[in-house]
């Protein structure tokens, strides 16, 4: 008689926990291959380098314009009933504008429009998202289920990227916006499913506005939390204008197209991958510490496009960039869930995502115009410097080098307020 095997998902991993990882997982397959069908999309319209960071902007803007009311919508309603919305208005959009290339020559305010709608879901998914992400997971193994969340979520980025390229090479990119939205309408389904039966009620509050200035006083409260996201608010805006404009024109004028642009976004994605698997071993004590000296590689990919490298080169430095920024971002989420209340994730999350994004309009906007005033290579070096001296800065914050993992998980119920919070530093 054969021995029988059973499978068992580990304890950490409850049903919550595997459909927003199947979920991320089909949305990630699509939407980086999306980002580079779009890129060009407005190239072969006879766009150029200021178009296209007008496509790009148009996106985030309306994410930086809706993500704190967001956040509030998902702390007040069930956050899964949020981001099915959401899905719903992506899958949409994203079909519209797969339907406009496919059938003639998009207008570039047309394109702007649609791009806009998908940047508006992508607003009130992104806190829902994360919180409820954060409410799904408990106990010592926090750290290893971000891990391998992001492990899985990443992979796709593998896929989705390589396989985008390709795709917009050979058929067009037009279908892999299609595409893009079929994934939106499948992982909406998935997260349909998914119990809230879990978190408490929340207590009746005092409005949307009295909401908004309570997740300002736990995001001003923590010294660590507003100083990172003040320097990915810097950090995210140049790296976002070289991935988004000078990343596809390099790739069109040294790399030979959109394929090997898709293959070294595969490369940064299979980094990200290997980055999570090593947070399932590592576990850092000094979280932020040791996450934010791994965002000093982020300048590497912009000084690689400045020279710029072979594919193969680009590549490899791409591989070791998704390597160290994984590392921050297992390290990073598991500060949130180590020292923010439940009941306040998706607020906390709105004020991180927005300050995170908040300039990646504007240096998208104006990517076109510096690279007219001061060449390619000069804005890209330039992209690249600031990610060194805005990390250099937020090392010399005290709170940043010595927030320490807890070795014991603390209930929501103990975790102090904002205002009543001692210095992080004294959490070790």
């Amino acid at each position: 008689m054969k021995p029988t095997v059973s499978l068992h998902r580990p304890t950490w991993a409850g049903r919550n926990y595997s459909l927003l990882t199947a979920a991320a997982v089909v949305t990630n397959l699509g939407s980086h291959g999306a980002l580079i069908a779009a890129a060009f999309a407005v190239l072969e319209t006879g766009g150029d380098g200021g178009d296209v960071g007008l496509v790009a902007a148009a996106r985030t803007l309306p994410l930086v314009l809706f993500l704190l009311i967001g956040g509030a919508v998902a702390d007040r309603l069930p956050r899964h009933r949020v981001m099915v919305a959401a899905n719903a208005l992506n899958f949409v959009s994203q079909g519209a504008f797969a339907l406009l290339v496919l059938t003639g020559e998009p207008q570039l305010w047309q394109m702007m429009l649609l791009t806009a709608l998908g940047g508006t879901g992508h607003a009130f998914f992104s806190p829902a998202a994360e919180g409820m992400l954060l409410s799904s997971v408990s106990g010592e193994q926090v750290s290893r289920a971000f891990a391998v969340f992001r492990m899985a979520m990443q992979g796709a980025a593998v896929g989705g990227a390589a396989l985008g390229g390709a795709m917009v090479a050979a058929i067009g990119p037009g279908w892999v916006l299609a595409a893009d939205a079929v994934a939106f309408g499948v992982a909406g389904s998935l997260r349909a499913f998914l119990d809230v039966g879990h978190i408490a009620p929340r207590a009746p509050g005092g409005g949307l506005l009295s909401d908004l200035r309570e997740g300002w006083r736990e995001f001003t409260g923590r010294t660590w939390l507003w100083a990172v996201v003040v320097q990915f608010s810097v950090a995210n805006a140049v790296v976002g204008a070289a991935d988004a404009v000078y990343g596809p024109l390099v790739a069109r004028d040294h790399l030979g197209g959109a394929g090997p642009w898709g293959l070294a976004l595969g490369f940064f994605g299979a980094g990200t991958v290997a980055g999570a698997l090593l947070m399932t071993r590592w576990k850092p004590r000094r979280l932020l510490l040791a996450g934010t000296l791994c965002v000093f590689p982020l300048a590497l990919p912009s000084a690689a496009l400045a020279i710029p490298v072979s594919v193969g080169l680009l590549c490899a430095v791409m591989f070791v960039t998704g390597v160290t920024l994984e590392v921050f971002g297992v390290s990073w989420m598991t500060a949130l869930h180590q020292e923010i209340p439940e009941e306040k994730f998706s607020r906390v999350a709105a004020y991180d995502w927005f300050g995170s994004v908040a300039l990646v309009p504007m240096a998208t906007a104006l990517a076109g115009p510096a690279e007219s005033a001061f060449g390619r290579t000069s804005a890209l070096w330039g992209c690249a410097a600031l990610v060194v001296v805005v990390t250099a800065g937020a090392l010399c914050v005290p709170d940043i080098r010595n927030l320490r993992r807890r070795t014991r998980q603390v209930t929501s119920a103990a975790r102090p307020s904002a205002d009543a919070e001692s210095p992080v530093g004294g959490h070790g």
